[in-house]
């Protein structure tokens, strides 16, 4: 898996709670569902923050590729 610093921004106060919450239940999803709830939790990073599309994907540990 690549480098990911999902558990460190679910503990930020700065990144909306809505989008912490998608970081928690991708870090906690069985390994066969993970890959969903990481491009879950990109896609709420993108939608909730000022963050692109990309840089959303790079922050989960996700390869490029889009959010919508």
């Amino acid at each position: 898996m690549a480098f990911s610093l999902a558990p460190l921004l679910i503990h930020s106060e700065s990144i909306p709670a809505k989008a912490r919450e998608a970081l928690r239940a991708a870090t906690s999803a069985p390994i066969e569902h993970r890959a969903s709830a990481l491009e879950s939790a990109a896609r709420v990073l993108y939608t909730e923050t000022a963050l692109d599309c990309r840089d959303a994907r790079e922050i989960v540990g996700l390869a490029s590729g889009g959010c919508g």
